[in-house]
């Protein structure tokens, strides 16, 4: 399997799983249940699920109060796009076996 199919389904994944949390943790607010803690919310989008979880806040209108959401959401994408460019335009080439 080429190693751009594999981390395509990976980022698929873990944007579903973003998006997936951020309904989640709304739906246990309205409901006063325990919540999902913001630090999980934010591991996600750290791994790779950044554009899912801002999806997710938009769609269900959660977290979009808090500063560190609103802005803190579309800075880790932009520093994943920004690696991301970085990797592809580096001089240095890497073999995965």
């Amino acid at each position: 399997m080429n190693v751009y199919i594999v981390i395509a389904l990976y980022l698929i994944i873990v944007n579903i799983v973003g998006f997936a949390l951020m309904g989640n943790d709304k739906k246990r607010a309205r409901k006063h249940m325990f919540r999902i803690p913001e630090a999980a919310l934010f591991i996600v989008a750290i791994i790779g699920g950044s554009l899912g979880s801002i999806i997710g806040m938009k769609v269900f209108r959660h977290k979009t109060r808090h500063w560190y959401f609103t802005y803190g959401m579309p800075f880790i994408l932009l520093l994943q796009i920004a690696v991301i460019i970085l990797i592809h335009f580096s001089p240095v080439t890497v073999a995965f076996l």
